[in-house]
């Protein structure tokens, strides 16, 4: 002990110990530079829990609780509890000692600890050691307390799968690492419900390991009729195993292929067509005083964003280049597609798209292999494309943005290899649980 300090009715105030329904009696510096605070309850009901007879004083127990860091260092609790000898006739329960409302029995942290943890997991952004740190706390206690607690709000509330009517799904890469027998990639299902009736933000469900058709349709049949029959619109990308599985499983959802991927798609037939003239006119690949490497990135910009120098080298490509028409149809294309998705009006930028699918679906001359690629398959998934334009402009692009999060967390985490934790920490960080979290 390095110093102490008597007590002081301030002092319950500063460390807000009235919350805890507890006085503070004393305080001291304990090893490790944790504050150590002597405490008692501040109403004793000596009744017993069985009979809720009216016990005897028999002795007093101190029982150690974590709790909040106090000006920075962290804190212990040691609580002086009176235990009573229960006299109630053929009462089975001996001896009883007071029981504190604020900490689970047998619990090592106060309720209000256990909340400023998830707190500074989901809001702060701060990873388990950090947390751990401040708490003077092992990692491997603080992490289970958090699973655990996000397992009952997620899994064990039926509130969670409310109210879910569109339903954006898209593969995660989760760890690059691979290993023998390892699944790296993920399946994330993200309820874009607030988005789309301007509500909030979209917010993670749960992740499921493997990308496939499988992967989908067995979360599907998991869930509950009332559940998938809520489901109007599911938003995802090509991937046809996501698609068969919504067919399969939510027969009357409404599949959509969101714009960023078909664009997505679009530019990457557009690079291969560049790729392909600069082999055929070069005989090499892409260097930086070639016309078509110079102006790789500039193709691939939406041509109002465009400056009138990027407008002019685009041009200029064309005008001087005869060799260049097929990848000038392509850049046409493209620019097409982007601007079909951006008109204000969803009707008209239907129209746009249909217009452009009719037009590049067939009969192609030679010198456009690519852009017949992207026909075809965008023939093929006509509906799902045409969807987006009816159903309210429902996307994957929150998504994408919940994925980004998640790329982050894993850099928070410096990693993860153990797949439960990483799916609990994402519901943590992109869940939305911040209102149940403050209410624990």
């Amino acid at each position: 002990m390095k110093s102490t300090c008597s007590s002081c009715p301030v002092a319950d105030v500063i460390c807000r110990t009235v919350e805890l329904g507890l006085t503070i009696e004393g305080a001291f510096i304990g090893e490790g530079d944790i504050t150590v605070i002597r405490a008692r309850p501040i109403e004793v009901l000596p009744f017993c829990p069985a009979c809720e007879a009216e016990g005897v004083l028999r002795d007093h127990v101190t029982r150690e609780l974590t709790d909040l860091p106090v000006a920075g260092h962290p804190c212990r609790l040691h609580v002086r509890l009176p235990r009573y000898r229960c006299v109630g006739e053929q009462c089975p329960q001996v001896i009883f000692q007071h029981r504190l409302e604020c900490a689970e029995p047998g619990a090592k942290p106060t309720n209000r600890c256990t909340r400023w943890i998830l707190q500074k997991l989901s809001a702060s952004k701060m990873s388990v050691k950090a947390v751990a740190d401040e708490l003077g706390l092992g990692w491997d206690l603080v992490n289970r307390l958090a699973l655990r607690r996000i397992r009952s709000l997620v899994y064990d509330d039926p509130r969670h799968l409310e109210g879910v009517k569109i339903l954006g799904v898209d593969e995660h890469c989760w760890s690059h690492v691979r290993g023998r027998g390892k699944e790296t990639y993920a399946t994330i299902l993200v309820d874009l419900t607030p988005v789309i009736e301007g509500t909030g933000p979209s917010r993670l469900l749960d992740v499921r390991p493997g990308r496939s058709k499988k992967v989908l349709a067995t979360w599907l049949k998991e869930r509950t009729p009332a559940f998938r029959d809520g489901i109007k619109v599911v938003t995802m990308d090509g991937f046809a195993g996501y698609h068969s599985a919504t067919v399969a499983e939510l027969p009357e959802a409404i599949p959509v292929m969101d714009p960023f991927h078909v664009v997505q798609l679009a530019g990457e037939k557009l690079t291969l067509c560049r790729q392909r003239l600069q082999q055929a006119t070069t005989g090499h690949r892409g260097r930086k005083d070639d016309p078509l490497y110079k102006v790789r990135k500039t193709l691939l910009t939406r041509r109002g964003l465009l400056t009138e120098r990027q407008h002019l080298k685009v041009a200029n490509l064309w005008a001087h280049h005869d060799d260049h028409v097929g990848l000038q149809v392509t850049y046409l294309v493209y620019q097409d597609i982007i601007d079909a998705y951006a008109h204000p009006k969803r009707s008209v930028g239907k129209k746009l798209m249909r217009k452009v699918m009719d037009t590049i679906r067939k009969g192609l001359p030679a010198g456009l292999e690519e852009l017949a690629q992207l026909g075809r398959t965008l023939w093929r998934k006509r509906k799902q494309v045409l969807a987006f334009f009816d159903h309210g402009g429902a996307s994957n692009g929150p998504v994408e943005a919940v994925n980004g999060r998640l790329e982050h967390l894993r850099g928070i985490a410096l990693g993860f290899r153990n797949f439960d934790h990483y799916v609990l920490r994402c519901l943590i960080h992109s869940g939305q649980l911040t209102e149940r979290i403050n209410a624990l």
